[in-house]
């Protein structure tokens, strides 16, 4: 019998049981690991709550990204032996499996080597953060030398990872936050300038810092009223690319300014990475080449034990972090 979390039945984080179930052998394309780490995600709340893309079928798994060690191998597996030191790619399914265990099987296709110079708490904070990031400003928006990036909702684990790829390729990172109380954090963690929207004039501030031009890309995980400031704030040709829906209020789409600046908005999500093998294979390139060389680097905001699994998501729930949250196996 092995731990895993489970819910049967949608909640706050009080529903996350942990409960002793049979994990069977790993199918022939799959790779079972020994879970060392295991990175908490928005989505898994969202998903707890009822309020994601997804519906549980109880009792559910949740979980998508862990770090470990492989256990056992499928039959069909290469590339991977017994003792390897593992991360996982988010599945495009949250509760197949689910990574929130101390035993998992994850699709071979989905696994990774992390290098050497990361700790398992730091290989579960990279993929889901670092895949989106990239998705978005690299596949999607071609982000490129110069050019400036509005990252909204700044100080989440995507938040993070998404200003360290667009200083890879040489990109301006304006940051977004509400209140100025993170300015400083948001600074240290890589942003090259922050506006606090309660605060200041989101507009003014980015046009200003683009000399007028405004920002080719914007990454917002938010939607609800920012809709307007944020496309006011872009430059003509510009994208826009929602992944996420925090704001529970209605978003409304300025069409005078889409048309007259000639705007994409894109919805997307790590998905369109994930299911595709060529994209994918592009993407673990890119992110493992840079957290070889520290380009990249997980910024891990707390560490939970696993049996504090409902304190993590309370934690991450109150938004007071800034980087990833992490549970320890």
């Amino acid at each position: 019998m092995t731990r895993v979390v489970r819910i049967h039945e949608y909640g706050d984080a009080s529903v996350l049981r942990i409960d002793d179930v049979d994990v069977p052998a790993p199918a022939a394309d799959e790779v079972q690991i020994k879970v060392k780490a295991i990175g908490i995600n928005r989505a898994e709340i969202m998903f707890r709550n009822h309020a994601y893309l997804q519906d549980a079928h109880f009792p559910s798994r949740l979980g998508y990204e862990a770090s470990g060690v492989v256990e056992m191998v499928g039959a069909s597996v290469k590339g991977f032996a017994i003792g390897d030191v593992v991360s996982v790619v988010p599945s495009p399914d949250i509760s197949n499996g689910g990574t929130y265990g101390e035993l998992v099987n994850v699709q071979s296709r989905l696994v990774v080597r992390h290098p050497e110079n990361l700790s398992f708490e730091q290989g579960a904070a990279v993929w889901m953060a670092y895949v989106t990031a990239w998705g978005g400003l690299i596949e999607q928006a071609k982000l490129s030398q110069g050019e400036a990036v509005i990252v909204s909702a700044a100080s989440s684990g995507v938040g993070v990872a998404a200003f360290q790829i667009a200083k890879t390729v040489g990109a301006t990172v304006i940051a977004t936050t509400r209140t100025s109380a993170k300015r400083q954090a948001l600074l240290d963690a890589g942003a090259d300038y922050v506006v606090a929207t309660e605060e200041e004039d989101l507009v003014g501030r980015v046009l200003e810092i683009t000399n007028g031009t405004g920002a080719r890309v914007v990454f917002d995980p938010v939607g609800g009223p920012s809709f307007v400031p944020l496309t006011a704030a872009m430059a003509r040709g510009g994208i826009l690319l929602e992944y996420g829906v925090l704001s529970a209020e209605p978003t409304p789409v300025p069409l005078l300014t889409v048309l007259s600046k000639s705007l994409t908005l894109k919805g997307y999500l790590y998905t369109e990475v994930v299911s595709d093998d060529a994209v994918l294979e592009r993407a673990k390139t890119f992110i493992t080449d840079g957290l070889v060389s520290c380009a990249l680097r997980p910024l891990i905001a707390r560490t939970f034990a696993f049996d504090d699994i409902q304190d993590a998501h309370r934690f991450l729930e109150s938004n007071e972090q800034i980087g990833k949250v992490v549970v320890r196996l």
